[in-house]
């Protein structure tokens, strides 16, 4: 009952949700990835740079301590940092502050004035926020490969399923919910490459991304070379030359747009499945002891897609807001990035809460058949559109305005449009047998074979 007191109901009431985001995205989780670079860093100018006079020789050094301290990061010494940041009102020199007393503790006094070298404080934010947004990239990923997944299970049961689709809301040509399914996955997996495609960049250059200070200390040492080994050898991130002090986020933008598109793509699906489930075409799933209303006890909700839909109207909101807000910057620096950058989890809490809420209201639905097919038997004028194009072949006069008089506005029965055909006086016998024979749960074009072509696709 913890979360009952909490602000946001990301880490309140959809902790179970988002839980794994929380050693990523929190407060921690930021001072932890922050150890690691300055840390990371530190051994970097020792072991590869080897930077004169930085170990005494006489006084030999256990560096392997140093990753000790990177992997034994916990939450009380997050909490010695906040601490320190109390009197420094500096959050990344506090963190400097707490390795120093570190590095005396475990016997490293000696290399303590080398933390931090040549570093302003965005070399550490924007490279522990790469390693934060690479990590919370890979999770997206996983979300999103994990609903492809169950969506291609359910284009594959349903590929052969006639079902009426409806433009405008109202009814239209005859498709199959396995292709309708397979229009998402398809949707969604466009995303996932330009995830997965994406770089992150960072840069570890100074004040103003100049090397100054580098350079000046070390003039023989090629910094742009070295910044670049370090940030791609030692973090696993992609090196970025061309900065002011800050990052300017450019591949940042690039994974949020592309979630913007994720979660609109969600949107979509969202409403469909609402739809469908409103009109009968799904049944869901009742689960003992739960309430579908307050007052109407005969009510399922679907809930799950209606949450997942207003969480990723969230995730929308303020991915476009940050995907624009963090790539500018007055002149080489100013601090009203910062203050955004720290609603990073924010943003992938809410994404992560709409993926697993639409992924648990796809869980719980089954295709009503006999809906399905009730729909299609009671709308035969499904079939003006291929009389009409058929007429059009050979050469019947006003096609189209004829089938529209029969059936715009109107309930027909299947004896009417036979009674039309019968009437044909250009369109050859054969013809006029294959369209009596046309029925609304047939005339489904190559929608089998578009679930078909995905897969086959996929393999390729």
């Amino acid at each position: 009952m913890k979360h009952v007191s909490c602000i946001t109901p990301i880490d309140g009431r959809y902790a179970r949700l988002t839980g794994v985001l929380s050693n990523i995205f929190s407060e921690s989780g930021l001072i932890h990835h922050r150890v690691q670079v300055e840390l990371k860093w530190l051994k970097f100018l020792i072991t590869d740079l080897k930077v004169h006079e930085i170990l005494p020789a006489d006084q030999p050094l256990d560096l392997s301590k140093l990753d000790v301290l990177i992997n034994d990061f916990n939450a009380d010494d997050a909490l010695r940092v906040k601490e320190i940041e109390s009197r420094t009102n500096h959050d990344v020199k506090a963190v400097e502050y707490f390795i120093k007393d570190a590095l005396d503790a475990a016997g490293l006094a000696p290399i303590r004035e080398w933390v931090h070298f040549a570093c302003t404080s965005e070399d550490i934010n924007n490279t522990a926020y790469g390693l934060m947004l690479k990590k919370g990239k890979e999770l997206v990923v996983e979300l999103l490969k994990n609903f492809v997944a169950e969506i291609e299970k359910k284009a594959l049961l349903y590929k052969h399923v006639p079902m009426m689709s409806r433009t405008h809301g109202q009814a239209a040509t005859p498709t199959t919910p396995g292709k309708e399914f397979i229009n998402f996955a398809w949707r969604l997996n466009q995303e996932i490459q330009v995830l997965e495609n994406t770089k992150i960049q960072v840069k570890i250059n100074g004040a103003t991304g100049n090397y100054n200070a580098h350079v000046f200390a070390f003039p023989e040492i090629d910094w742009m070379a070295a910044s670049e080994r370090f940030i791609r050898d030692h973090l696993g991130l992609e090196p970025m030359l061309f900065t002011t002090q800050i990052n300017p986020n450019t591949s940042l933008s690039r994974v949020l747009h592309a979630m913007v598109r994720a979660a609109a793509v969600m949107i979509d699906f969202d409403r469909d499945m609402w739809g469908y489930i409103s009109l009968g075409y799904f049944k869901q799933r009742v689960k003992e002891g739960e309430t579908g209303s307050s007052t109407m006890p005969h009510k399922v909700n679907p809930i799950d897609f209606e949450n997942s839909e207003g969480n990723m109207g969230l995730a929308i909101s303020m991915m476009e807001h940050l995907a624009v807000k963090l790539q500018k910057s007055r002149f080489q620096r100013d601090l009203s990035d910062s203050t955004v950058l720290r609603s990073l989890g924010t943003v992938f809490g809410y994404f992560t809460i709409g993926m697993k809420n639409a992924l648990k209201g796809l869980s719980k639905v089954d295709l009503n058949h006999e809906v399905l097919e009730r729909d299609l038997d009671d709308n035969p004028e499904l079939l003006a559109e291929p009389f009409q194009t058929v007429m059009r072949v050979y050469g019947e006069d006003n096609p189209y305005e004829r089938l529209k008089d029969l059936t715009r506005g109107r309930k027909i029965q299947k004896a009417d449009l036979a009674r039309f055909v019968d009437k044909l006086e250009k369109v050859p016998p054969e013809v006029k047998k294959r369209m009596r024979a046309l029925s609304p749960r047939t005339y489904l074009g190559l929608a089998e074979s578009l679930v078909d072509l995905y897969f086959k696709e996929k393999k390729s």
